[in-house]
């Protein structure tokens, strides 16, 4: 797609945007952080000796984590063969690589966690460099998941998130939230243990919607979050409610934010978002009608596209979509039948 013209309107897709073939294994087949390439050995955190084993074996490398961004050289993670000097947080076993790749099969990964920058700002945000990063991994850049998932094979991808999410859940749960005492990392980094009362508490997900709404002329809707730039669109999500389905998820969210009714909720796929802790969940759903109302607090502006305005408006870089490495991107390019792209710099 060039930035004066729309590219050729893709084939039409079937009723709700769903194509002939399985929509969930077309959506699934391009998320690039629901790539799976380690096997987590869960059987071994019980283990007291683990990281004795693990330190004295030739095939254990170590992740480093610096405010929530690994080193990044050529295009791939850097491992290490020794143990860098961490922050304190205690080691956490991330499993055994399953597949060749720029890691080779059958490595142990162990995540640590090192001193983060002062000046390094909100975690994930870009990439950076100074003394002490470079003193760690010299010759690598810090880069967040965000910038460096285009890139990464589906083992360091794996990696990536898996070491994001519960480093996060480390850091926010210190203390016991039954009797606010102080709680002790056990299992190899995946249970915290109150030291008080020996309740066990684990890494937590958060399941979130996102979905697709198409109406009966196969237009999409998409909407302006209140926390975005005037012209950022994307598709409507929100959080799964205590005692709610997911189906019942979408219809609730989608009225919430859109004043409109949706039916015949279907799952296309789903994609952990460790920004914390979100497990994204995918659906489309069919439009009941065609008024919509923004919420006027989680949204401001909702627009409708047939394919031909979304693209042009795209080229012109009147609307800029979701970034690539998102589960939303995803959505609306099965919906669009085809990979969009956008006027470079538009990000």
């Amino acid at each position: 797609m060039t930035t004066s013209e729309p590219s050729p309107t893709p084939a039409a897709t079937t009723s709700a945007g769903n194509t002939p073939e399985d929509p969930a294994a077309a959506v699934n087949a391009t998320l690039l952080l629901s790539r799976v390439g380690v096997d987590r050995r869960g059987e071994r955190r019980n283990d007291p000796g683990l990281f004795d084993t693990l330190a004295s074996s030739p095939t254990t490398r170590y992740l480093p984590l610096r405010d929530g961004q690994a080193p990044v050289r050529d295009g791939h993670l850097v491992l290490l063969d020794t143990p860098p000097a961490g922050d304190g947080t205690p080691p956490i076993y991330l499993g055994a690589t399953t597949e060749d790749g720029a890691v080779p099969a059958g490595t142990d990964v162990v995540l640590v966690a090192v001193p983060g920058s002062e000046s390094a700002g909100p975690a994930d945000a870009g990439v950076y460099q100074d003394d002490h990063a470079g003193s760690i991994v010299p010759g690598a850049q810090w880069h967040g998941l965000r910038d460096a998932a285009d890139d990464l094979d589906a083992v360091e991808a794996g990696l990536f998130v898996e070491s994001l999410a519960l480093h996060h859940w480390h850091r926010v749960h210190s203390h016991c939230p039954r009797c606010g005492a102080a709680t002790e990392v056990t299992e190899a980094g995946w249970v915290r243990r109150c030291t008080a009362d020996g309740s066990q508490h684990f890494p937590r997900t958060d399941p979130a919607i996102i979905c697709t709404v198409i109406d009966d002329d196969d237009r999409l809707l998409l909407g302006r979050s209140a926390q975005w730039p005037a012209n950022r669109f994307s598709t409507l999500a929100g959080f799964v409610e205590p005692g709610e389905s997911l189906e019942a998820a979408v219809v609730r969210e989608i009225g919430e934010e859109a004043g409109i009714v949706v039916d015949r909720p279907r799952y296309l796929g789903s994609q952990p978002w460790p920004f914390p802790c979100s497990l994204m969940l995918g659906y489309t759903a069919h439009a009941v009608g065609t008024r919509v109302v923004p919420d006027g607090v989680e949204i401001l502006d909702l627009r409708w596209f047939t394919r031909q305005e979304l693209a042009a408006a795209v080229g012109a870089g009147e609307v800029r979509l979701p970034g690539t490495v998102s589960i939303a991107r995803r959505l609306i390019e099965h919906w669009y039948g085809e990979p969009m792209t956008e006027p470079e710099g538009s990000w």
